[in-house]
């Protein structure tokens, strides 16, 4: 079967069964052609900004006018490296079923998994065991797959509840291979099977839940007491846990101190690379969330149908699953399911030299992080060569104290971890720069989407949890958007490709939206409210320029998301938090990427909570946001949502009264289109009483500050006027 873009033409030999198939999407034609008519219509509009520009009559309509210019180059650039992933499209297959007809399974090839955790609160440790079992179960040979673990809070609670799952999974791993189960995490077994249950079955699931209370009450404790100490191996193990001991500062048990640079994630990544090299140094590697478990066996499997075929194997770096997640409410009202960033665009960029790394889900090849196709970068001892065949037992004392050295926090110093060799340092958002260097050094990619589901996590429910999510990728993607490495200069060039580079810089100046949206947000609206026109009169040519572009772009975005098989409700709401993550989050992402690049702030890694109380849960099911702590993120979308108001409700008494403008219909269209997507902030301001409501705190300090704007705007309309 025919491949497309990715590795040349694949054809099965005709004797040979095909292992996979992949075929360009249909709407790549229509795609093209939107594009070239919508680049003329920005191109018009530019044009008409820059008209106005030179015929100022005032210093006010100057700026005016050059903020919609600025605005306007911003978003025609974003847009224009948006349709790089609208080239071409691809769609993939894999027929993991034909793998054995051509490898023998003794010829798989092994496989080291990592997970990392940073925080037993925010990260509960059931949910990292369930994740860990849910692996370990895959459908493939047990003697080839290894699962390492790396804790970066450094807590005796997390270690207890994987000393309790070591014993757990004696008896659930073969009874799930044996019984051929789906669901591999027994969290989500347990929860879905019920009457039909065996004998065998019952008593694991007795087994689950008396490590699962074992686990929590130890949590809940806050230490793990005598009581719960079974052997004196276990009892050795905690002693390491001393007084001085601190998340921030313990010894090699994990590798972390005050004194050393730890480069948070992706530091943890290198570390478990190095570990897992000198314990059995597998060439496949999977990255795995702590919170994403396993929903297809079968999944290494199809990973193999690439690694096996010769066409696409010299050049493979990484093969990336999407990021899904259960929970999720039916109209997925935080805006969680990230339709673009997990699925549409990686299907996009797929059809190029494959998706960025997303951070989960990811098999890479060990080889891809040691240099480029050809030439493979020397590690300082020869354990640590991804070539390098472990032939001594794990236990043996020799390679037990090489891996405590490789994994000292003083062990990277001096050399080429995490800028030439393992995951990439130097930004926030390590996964993204990661696979943009490995693609510039020559490597591709594969998106792979099956119709089952290969990975399930939770998605953060509560809005502050989610914008400090954003807020975080902000900053690092800035970082990658203007190191030496920008995908604008130097990813054009390495990665060969001018569209694949378009593809990366789309997202890492994904944060400059915040511009364009702040300045749409406010300046028409505090325009409106003084009678002031910035957008053509209905009567004029210009007026339908703008309904095209406006109606365009949402409607180019409303079709992919319907042919992905999604409600018209779950894109309103998309949309919605598409509007807020860029007015608030890449906002501060923004500021505070500039602080830190004159030395004034240094970013940290906050781990998103993955805990929810019940009432949280409950009003999150019912599709109400989720407000309740007085961050300070709300405060640019509370403002904005009290102008947007003011200016609706003034120009719609305007029309009453007979006052009404034609050249503010423009001016008012977008306030009510803001006001619409803004009725949860209204309600949780004013018709709420539960705890989830918008803090009294941030509705004064966004009133006075909104007032205080159009005080200061109303002077300078005023002199635009005379």
């Amino acid at each position: 079967m025919g491949a497309l873009g990715q590795g040349g033409n694949y054809t099965a030999p005709p004797s040979s069964p095909s292992l996979h198939k992949v075929e360009r999407l249909p709407r790549t034609a229509l795609n093209r052609l939107f594009a070239a008519v919508y680049a003329c219509a920005i191109l018009a509009l530019l044009y008409r900004h820059a008209q106005t520009l030179l015929h100022s009559t005032n210093l006010v309509s100057f700026f005016i006018t050059f903020s919609l210019l600025v605005s306007g180059l911003v978003l025609a650039f974003m847009w224009a490296t948006s349709q790089a992933f609208r080239m071409n499209p691809v769609r993939r297959e894999q027929f993991p079923e034909n793998l054995k007809r051509k490898v023998k399974e003794q010829d798989f090839p092994k496989l080291d998994v990592f997970i990392c955790t940073a925080d037993p609160y925010k990260e509960p440790p059931m949910g990292v065991v369930n994740t860990a079992l849910s692996l370990m179960a895959y459908d493939y040979p047990t003697d080839k797959i290894s699962v390492y673990v790396s804790d970066d809070g450094g807590s005796a609670l997390t270690l207890f509840a994987f000393m309790e799952a070591s014993k757990f999974a004696s008896y659930w791993l073969p009874f799930c291979r044996e019984n051929n189960i789906i669901d591999r995490s027994p969290g989500v077994y347990f929860a879905s099977t019920g009457p039909s249950w065996s004998s065998e079955a019952q008593n694991i699931k007795e087994m689950y839940e008396n490590m699962k209370v074992r686990v929590e009450n130890v949590v809940n404790r806050g230490e793990v007491s005598e009581t719960y100490i079974t052997n004196d191996q276990e009892r050795e193990a905690f002693k390491k846990w001393t007084s001085a001991f601190t998340p921030q500062d313990h010894p090699t048990v994990i590798q972390k101190s005050k004194t050393s640079p730890h480069h948070f994630k992706a530091g943890a990544l290198n570390v478990l690379l190095r570990v897992s090299a000198v314990l059995t140094n597998a060439p496949i590697i999977l990255t795995q969330d702590c919170d994403m478990y396993s929903n297809d066996p079968q999944t290494p499997l199809k990973v193999l149908c690439y690694v096996f075929d010769p066409a696409i194997e010299p050049n493979l770096g990484f093969v990336q699953f999407p990021q899904k997640f259960i929970g999720i409410n039916k109209d997925d009202t935080c805006g969680c399911e990230y339709k673009h960033l997990a699925v549409i665009n990686p299907m996009g960029i797929d059809g190029l030299r494959g998706p960025y790394y997303c951070g989960t889900g990811t098999f890479f090849r060990r080889r891809a992080l040691f240099g480029d196709p050809s030439t493979c970068i020397k590690a300082e001892i020869l354990e640590l060569n991804p070539n390098n065949t472990v032939n001594k037992p794990i236990k043996s004392p020799d390679v037990l104290a090489l891996a405590h050295h490789v994994a000292s926090c003083s062990y990277e110093n001096q050399t080429e971890w995490g800028f030439k060799m393992g995951f990439r340092y130097g930004t926030l958002v390590e996964d993204f720069f990661t696979g943009f260097r490995l693609q510039c050094d020559g490597w591709r990619s594969v998106f792979c989407n099956p119709e089952r589901v290969a990975f399930l996590g939770n998605a953060p429910i509560n809005l502050a949890d989610v914008l400090n999510q954003c807020k975080r990728w902000a900053v690092g993607l800035l970082e990658v958007g203007f190191s030496e490495y920008s995908p604008i200069t130097i990813g054009t060039r390495s990665i060969g490709l001018m569209v694949m580079g378009l593809c990366y810089s789309h997202y890492s100046f994904w944060p400059l939206y915040a511009i364009p949206v702040t300045i749409y947000s406010f300046l028409p609206q505090l325009a409106l409210l003084n009678g002031v026109s910035v957008f053509p009169k209905i009567s004029e040519p210009w007026f339908f320029l703008y309904l095209f572009l406006f109606l365009g772009a949402y409607g180019q975005e409303l079709t992919e998301y319907v042919l992905d098989g999604t409600s018209f409700r779950r894109w309103w709401n998309a949309q919605r938090m598409w509007m807020i993550r860029k007015s608030s989050s890449f906002s501060f992402g923004t500021v505070e990427y500039l602080l830190k690049s004159i030395g004034l702030s240094a970013p940290g890694f906050n781990v998103t909570s993955k805990v929810v109380d019940d009432e949280q849960s409950k009003r999150y099911d019912q599709c109400i946001f989720e407000f309740g702590v007085p961050s300070p993120l709300f405060v640019p979308l509370t403002m904005a949502a009290i102008v947007n108001l003011f200016s609706f409700i003034w120009v719609t008494i305007s029309v009453f009264d007979g006052n009404f403008e034609e050249g503010l219909f423009l001016q008012m269209l977008l306030a009510g289109c803001i006001v619409l997507n803004y009725l949860p902030i209204y309600e949780a301001i004013a018709l709420r009483s539960d705890k989830g409501k918008m803090p009294t705190k941030i509705t004064i300090i966004a009133t006075f500050l909104a007032g205080a704007l159009y005080t200061t705007t109303f002077h300078c309309f005023q002199v635009m006027k005379y």
